[in-house]
């Protein structure tokens, strides 16, 4: 018996209703009920592979190699719980499926239309997540904005099934209200237009979370209760705040969970959010400070800087510097102007510790690489993600090991020393054009070698019969086993590697205060309470990189 909670956006893009989403489902989690939690996109795209990361934020992995979008790892951090690929759709994925379905004649001849049809799959694969999930509540976050076209069969199969059960489905709209600088007011009426537009779609509002700069006030209150239709206690205050995390928090001071449970005729089974508010108030207290730069180019689109690009990344740098009651500092370095002016190298000396990303494409790859041989001679703390290893791996192949104009084959096809390439499967899929979801995706098992610093970042100083541990990877290229002999007599050690393909996965140097390369992307499981460890031993390296510097 899943209830189910519809999240739905109003005013603008962006407005935050992954986080609110997100935040019920720890707020429910923490009152003692199983949450899970489902994104819909409405793109065409059949998964957020393709996409640009510029234009759409980052790629996230499923631990069952789903190409997701970001709000999916809002998710697994708020719940702190892997969530798989059934719990993402796209227009595509809906699509493609009801046109499969056509073509084996599982519709016994019907015309198939539009409407049911394409609100009917949405609908069955809501309901497959409660079965297989066996959550008691199941959130769905609706993309986009409400009154736009892409969306509005999603909202169609949310109203499908409000009709079929009222008392097991709830709608809560996330809008904004604005506050035009000159006018100084908070303005009420475009989260009216925003309930309006739900309504002509046939939902009815239980909850507005008022997203705002400020908080919401009285008069404001009463406003949008008279003419969304709403009780005023169902209006929600979501002020901006400073950390993400805050927001269970803060919808806890309207109490926002028991009105939910309420309208389900239910009540708490416990209250926890202990962990939560401890981690809240580390969060708001930390003073000292530990400054990390990511050079990387995924930042800037026309005058803005975006980080998004880079989300999960961010959050496993800041869960690790909280768990060290540390202050993160983090700061955007643009690996192309390394290219244009190499004297720019000199301002990595001041951070504590450098990131370089993951990552496709030629472009801005010689000023990593020139990073990289930076903070290797300079002995500043170095974490290199996926494109990352494989930029370092060309780092000390040219540098180190003398191997002139080594490259991966992705940057030159015609290197002389490709220390990076493809694997024939891989070859295969890009003569044939396959490239959605045609990667090395979802979580394979790493064997880490003893004595290393891979090692003592995951298990410390005790000993481990099967030292495997599971990792995420969204890549196509790998490091070159041809070249592994050489790379090792000159120092390079292949900390860790995949005992099913005898693959790379974990590099690192000696006589360094830390500098480690992972093909995996580690980030993807980093959560605020539990951070990853090699997050947590690169944070720990970095703040005592600081300490040794002042």
């Amino acid at each position: 018996m899943s209830r189910y909670i519809f999240v739905i956006g109003g005013v603008l893009s962006g407005v935050g209703k992954g986080t609110a989403t997100a935040s019920i489902g720890r707020i429910l989690k923490s009152f003692g009920y199983k949450v899970t939690a489902i994104k819909i996109d409405p793109y065409l795209n059949v998964d957020a592979g393709t996409m640009n990361p510029i234009e759409h934020g980052e790629v996230f992995v499923t631990e069952d190699g789903d190409e997701t979008d970001q709000d999916i790892g809002i998710y697994e951090r708020f719940l702190d719980e892997n969530i798989y690929s059934d719990n993402y759709m796209t227009t595509g994925r809906v699509y493609l499926s009801v046109i499969n379905r056509e073509r084996k004649l599982e519709y016994n001849g019907k015309c198939v239309e539009v409407i049911p049809h394409i609100p009917e799959e949405v609908i069955s694969r809501i309901e497959k997540v409660a079965s297989k999930t066996k959550a008691d509540f199941v959130l769905v976050e609706i993309g986009g904005t409400v009154g736009e076209y892409q969306n509005a069969l999603f909202l169609e199969a949310a109203r499908m099934m409000h009709l079929k059960n009222p008392k097991r489905v709830i709608f809560v709209l996330v809008s904004y209200l604005p506050i035009p600088e000159k006018l100084g007011e908070m303005k009420t009426k475009p989260t009216q237009q925003a309930a309006r537009l739900l309504n002509e779609a046939g939902i009815q509002p239980d909850f507005i979370l008022c997203r705002a700069k400020l908080p919401l006030d009285e008069p404001r209150k009463k406003k949008i209760s008279t003419f969304c239709n709403l009780y005023e206690e169902d209006i929600i205050s979501a002020p901006d705040v400073e950390s993400i995390y805050e927001i269970p928090i803060n919808f806890e001071k309207d109490k926002l969970g028991e009105k939910i449970l309420k309208k389900f005729g239910l009540k708490p089974k416990k209250r926890n959010l202990k962990d939560w508010a401890k981690l809240v108030k580390i969060i708001k207290t930390a003073k000292k400070e530990v400054k990390i730069g990511i050079v990387g180019k995924y930042f800037t689109t026309g005058k803005f800087i975006l980080t998004d690009s880079y989300i999960s990344v961010i959050e496993a740098i800041k869960h690790a510097s909280w768990y060290f009651k540390r202050k993160p500092v983090i700061d955007w370095l643009d690996s192309e102007k390394y290219e244009k002016k190499p004297s720019f190298l000199k301002e990595l000396k001041n951070y504590d510790g450098i990131v370089v990303p993951g990552g496709f494409g030629k472009r801005g790859t010689e000023g990593k690489i020139k990073a990289i041989s930076y903070v290797r001679k300079n002995k500043i703390p170095f974490l290199g993600l996926c494109f990352g290893l494989q930029l370092a791996i060309i780092e000390f192949a040219r540098n180190v090991a003398k191997l002139k104009k080594a490259n991966s084959t992705e940057i030159d096809p015609k290197t002389p020393y490709p220390v990076v390439d493809l694997m024939p499967e891989q070859l295969k899929n890009i003569q044939m054009s396959l490239y959605g979801g045609s990667m090395r995706l979802g979580a394979y098992p790493c064997k880490i070698k003893e004595k290393t610093l891979a090692y003592e970042a995951y298990f410390g100083k005790k000993k481990v019969k099967k030292p495997i541990v599971f990792e995420r990877h969204r890549h196509r290229y790998e490091v070159n086993n041809e070249y592994r002999e050489i790379l090792e007599k000159k120092g390079l050690i292949f900390s860790g590697i995949n005992p099913e393909l005898n693959l790379v996965e974990i590099i690192e140097l000696k006589n360094h205060p830390f500098f480690l390369a992972t093909q995996f992307h580690p980030e993807f499981k980093s959560r605020p309470l539990s951070p990853h460890p090699l997050f947590k031993k690169f944070i720990e390296r970095a703040i005592k990189n600081e300490k040794k510097k002042n």
